[in-house]
């Protein structure tokens, strides 16, 4: 007789959407010039420490595509925390990224993220809005990096365009957290009580 298993996928959801939604809300919409320590500890708690986890655990579920995006997500979460820390460490001599790093750095994700995209054709709309608008979000980071690489204007000039870019983070996050609500809830009633669309 088989064990019947738990769904690790809205751990990791609520952990990237939370981690998400904060960072856009108080870093781009806030337009705060840095990134304060509650980002940062979301980062390599909720956002890192249970993507890579549930990561894991999908692993041992034989979920290939969920294995891949939630371990990759976590350690994107760490990657962001570490561009951001490293630097501060004197005894390291590390310069911080360049906006031409960074541009490059959010252009691969974004790219990630849009083929990962075709792996939710078959799975439910909730989570293809997830992928799509993160793929938006990680190419709008991207164009501004560039841009501020390659012209002559300053993160001044971008305000509307980072809030622009913040609202979106937080569309897009906002759907993690809702896809992650709709799944625990609906298992628990046995029913249909957040509509997630699954794909026919």
């Amino acid at each position: 007789m088989s064990e019947k298993k738990a769904n690790p996928a809205p751990l990791g959801l609520l952990g990237f959407g939370m981690t998400t939604v904060l960072l856009n809300l108080v870093h781009n919409v806030g337009v705060t010039p840095t990134v304060d320590s509650m980002i940062l500890a979301m980062g390599l708690a909720y956002g890192g420490l249970a993507q890579v986890i549930v990561g894991i655990m999908e692993y041992k579920n034989g979920n290939t595509f969920s294995t891949v995006a939630f371990t990759s997500y976590g350690l994107f979460w760490w990657s962001f925390v570490a561009l951001l820390l490293l630097p501060q460490q004197y005894f390291l001599s590390i310069q911080s990224p360049s906006q031409f790093a960074m541009a490059a750095y959010f252009l691969m994700w974004g790219i990630f993220t849009f083929v990962m995209f075709f792996g939710t054709i078959k799975k439910n709309r909730a989570l293809q809005f997830v992928f799509m608008s993160l793929a938006i979000l990680f190419f709008l980071l991207a164009a501004k990096s560039a841009l501020l690489a390659y012209t002559s204007l300053t993160t001044t000039d971008f305000e509307l365009f980072t809030r622009i870019i913040g609202v979106e983070g937080i569309v897009c996050g906002a759907s993690a957290v809702y896809l992650a609500l709709a799944e625990v809830l609906n298992e628990a009633h046995g029913k249909t009580v957040l509509p997630i669309c699954p794909v026919s």
